[in-house]
């Protein structure tokens, strides 16, 4: 084969981007969503899109994403390679000089589909080949009107906290036996106080106000909990869901999801994205029973 060129996109050969066919089985195609740069109108930075091309011809693309004024990727979020090329696509994510969870979005009940789970495994196994490794497999929610309103359990008490030490000191308290794996990644690579500041710098990353973060409380007063509804750079999301340890077994989770949800739609959410791993049992069933249907599958390699 010939020798490959590995560089980043400018604004005014971005358009190579596109000239890569992809079936769209998987990632963010397979979703309806387009590769656009800022300055037309979408959310990308050409040199944050990297392309690897073999006489010319685009054989291997990624790019990343973050907020405007992030200064590193958040996280990688297009990935695709021709036939016969997974080594160039594997190079490709050696040689840039960007690195960030990779986050690969599936159909939900994607490995009974033969063509789906073949192309999801050719993308997960380029990524391991330029050193990635697997830490989670998660489902994506996302709630609608049509799907209910769930009522108010009316068991606890939610109160606003400005006081950003009680909130970290909650978030302690949840971190003993969670069952989130990027909070287990952190607790291991850096103990507690690296996952709480962690969950603290992305809850102050949204772009939604502060002020809606909320405490829960039983009526007598013992903290139970944190929920925050906020908004990501797409819109509404359930922000954070935790219990803290020695609440757990009483389904607490349940009545914090049902207040987040409210609290969304009183401020006008007609949409509402959520996520949780999907090895949290617990979790996913109170998703389901609060009427939040699953709309994607998400494969997450760090």
């Amino acid at each position: 084969m010939t020798e490959l060129v590995i560089r980043a996109l400018t604004e005014s050969d971005a358009h190579l981007f596109h000239t890569l066919h992809d079936p769209a089985l998987v990632g963010r195609a397979r979703f309806g969503q387009t590769y656009r740069t800022r300055a037309e109108g979408g959310d990308y930075r050409p040199d944050w899109t990297w392309v690897a091309l073999r006489d010319g011809r685009v054989v291997a693309r990624a790019a990343w994403w973050g907020a405007s004024d992030d200064a590193a990727p958040v996280t990688l979020d297009w990935f695709e390679f021709a036939d016969g090329e997974a080594d160039a696509a594997a190079q490709l994510l050696r040689t840039a000089p960007l690195h960030a969870e990779y986050s690969l979005l599936a159909a939900p009940g994607w490995r009974e589909r033969p063509e789906e789970r073949a192309a999801a495994q050719a993308r997960v196994d380029a990524a391991l080949a330029a050193g990635m490794e697997p830490l989670v497999e998660r489902y994506r929610y996302e709630w609608t009107p049509e799907c209910g309103l769930p009522e108010r359990p009316g068991r606890l008490v939610f109160r606003p906290e400005p006081d950003d030490a009680m909130i970290a000191e909650a978030l302690r308290r949840i971190m003993p036996g969670t069952l989130d794996a990027h909070d287990q990644r952190a607790l291991a690579q850096g103990g507690v106080e690296a996952a709480v500041r962690e969950l603290m710098n992305f809850l102050s990353w949204c772009p939604s106000p502060r002020e809606w973060w909320r405490l829960a409380f039983t009526p007598e007063g013992e903290l139970v909990g944190i929920q925050v509804p906020a908004h990501n750079p797409s819109g509404p999301c359930v922000g954070q869901i935790g219990v803290v340890d020695g609440q757990r077994g009483h389904g607490y989770a349940y009545d914090l999801l049902v207040e987040c949800t409210h609290d969304l739609v009183e401020r006008g959410a007609t949409k509402i994205a959520a996520a949780t791993d999907q090895a949290n049992f617990p979790m996913a069933a109170h998703f389901a029973k609060a009427g939040y249907p699953i709309t994607q599958e998400r494969i997450e390699l760090v």
